[in-house]
């Protein structure tokens, strides 16, 4: 039998929005008992819906079938996905409770700010200012990674109806944010105390992860600004030197709630493991392959998604499944310690600077983590032989390796990550070092593999300048997939 859900949990993945429901979140509704409330305790709820909503929620769940790190089966949603649907694809509804969820998140954050800046009833707790600036950049980020531009800058002031703001103009904001907080959090401040599940209050983590975080955005950027590496090496630097190991969110017995993926396969089972990631571990005799296409049905059968395969997505509890999935209790990544080094490593390696040393590092911290959250075990000098066997592969190209490795790292939480890298090197490299095979990608019309995501429903039906920029009749949301985002090239 599964573990149970927990109300809070079911409600955050499953409810739907009303269609007004941005209005209300435009609006300055805050009532004088949320005025008093303190910051902290708005801390974790800000940081519980980060992890369950806007990094490991619907927007990966979809996107995990676009980067080909895992099949969408299951006859339903996924199956649409996989087959790359573009009614579901382009449809203003697939991500609107996402969309809706991330700027609610937002407005939580937004609040913490005004108390803990000048004039708030926190203002002399910098601690909780500095987390909330790096938790309000993440989300941010999101947000703009995948949809592109959004409304922003009129967001939260009483405006009903938002103006678009560019996705160049919201990384300039991000930035300053992920500097402000280091600057907060250097200030010192012990407030959160265990309100914060992700470090315990600690700031010197909390700033680690900053830098981390800012790595991470900078990287993004390189293919509008090719001198920005050397900044991406300073703050990766940074984060390691701060101790950065991750940022999870542990969920909190296994019992009363489940992590979002686990909940999400048991409750519908929309996912398998996909014939591209295990073809790349099968070949690099990989020891984690036997955990990615695992047979948790116990059916006896070795079926793995083929790419864009019709009769294998219309399957129920069919397909073989990566381990991680039974294991409820497992942790929601926001950031892991392999990403950090997998993006020193791509920064020293296309400087030309020997990146040797956070390869391994990205590696090794990955398939440690990928049998640990198996509950499986695996000794340090298989792990040393896995990444030796890679050293053919790693000389003869240091920089595809790299980045097929952080592809195969990332399939465990991190796809929106792997998203932004394809778009991001496609636009800089011409083309991604994994193949995408799936045949959907293209139709006889064009292009069907989305080059961003759709608008939220709730404010392309509320929001004039939201409804222009989505389109109506049959052009309405088509521009998924003709349109970049700006750090991937694009206009919007």
């Amino acid at each position: 039998m599964k573990y149970l859900y927990g109300l809070a949990l079911a409600t955050m993945l499953f409810s739907s929005c009303s269609e007004n429901l941005m209005d209300r979140v435009n609006r300055k509704e805050t009532s004088k008992t949320a005025d008093k409330v303190a910051a902290k305790f708005q801390l974790t709820d800000a940081e519980v819906a980060t992890a369950y909503s806007t990094v490991n929620g619907a927007y990966a769940w979809y996107v995990s079938s676009y980067t080909e790190q895992l099949f969408g089966t299951g006859n339903n949603q996924m199956m649409k996905a996989e087959l790359r649907n573009p009614s579901e694809t382009a449809s203003a509804t697939t991500f609107n409770n996402e969309w809706n969820s991330t700027y609610l998140n937002l407005h939580n954050i937004y609040q913490m700010i005004e108390k803990c800046s000048e004039g708030g009833i926190n203002a002399s707790q910098s601690d909780l200012l500095g987390m909330a600036q790096i938790l309000n950049a993440i989300n941010w980020g999101v947000l703009t990674d995948l949809h592109g531009d959004v409304p922003f800058t009129e967001c939260f002031t009483g405006n009903p109806a938002p103006k678009i703001d560019t996705q160049e103009s919201i990384y300039t904001a991000i930035l300053k944010m992920l500097d402000d907080a280091q600057t907060n959090l250097a200030n010192g401040g012990s407030n959160a105390g265990e309100q914060d599940l992700f470090f315990g209050g600690d700031t010197e983590k909390w700033s680690a992860f900053g830098h981390a975080v800012k790595a991470r955005y900078l990287l993004h950027t390189y293919g509008r600004n090719k001198s920005v590496l050397s900044e991406v090496v300073k703050e990766a630097q940074a984060a390691i030197d701060g101790g950065f190991t991750g940022c999870y969110l542990k969920v909190f017995n296994g019992v009363t709630a489940d992590n979002a993926w686990s909940a999400y396969q048991w409750s519908r089972y929309y996912i398998g493991s996909n014939k591209t990631v295990d073809d790349l571990m099968l070949e690099r005799e990989d020891p984690r392959e036997p955990l990615y296409n695992y047979d948790g049905l116990g059916t006896g059968e070795d079926i793995i998604g083929e790419p864009g395969n019709a009769d294998q997505a219309t399957l129920v509890q069919a397909l073989n499944e990566p381990a991680w999935l039974e294991n409820g209790a497992a942790n929601l990544v926001i950031m892991s310690e392999s990403e950090l080094y997998f993006i020193l490593a791509e920064a020293q390696a296309i400087l030309g600077q020997d990146a040797t040393a956070a390869f391994e590092k990205a590696v090794s911290s990955n398939v440690k983590e990928y049998f640990a959250i198996a509950g499986e075990e695996i000794e340090d000098a298989d792990v040393e032989d896995y990444i030796e066997g890679l050293a053919d592969l790693f000389a003869a190209d240091p920089l595809k390796e790299i980045r097929i490795q952080k592809y195969l790292a990332q399939t465990r939480g991190e796809v929106i990550e792997t998203y932004n890298d394809m778009r991001r090197i496609i636009y800089t490299d011409g083309k991604y070092p994994v193949e995408m095979k799936n045949p959907n990608n293209t139709s006889s019309v064009g292009n069907r593999w989305p080059l961003r995501l759709p608008y939220g429903d709730s404010d392309v039906v509320s929001n004039p300048n939201v409804t222009a920029a989505f389109g109506s009749g049959n052009e309405a949301g088509m521009y998924v997939f003709t349109e970049n985002v700006w750090w991937a090239g694009g206009t919007r």
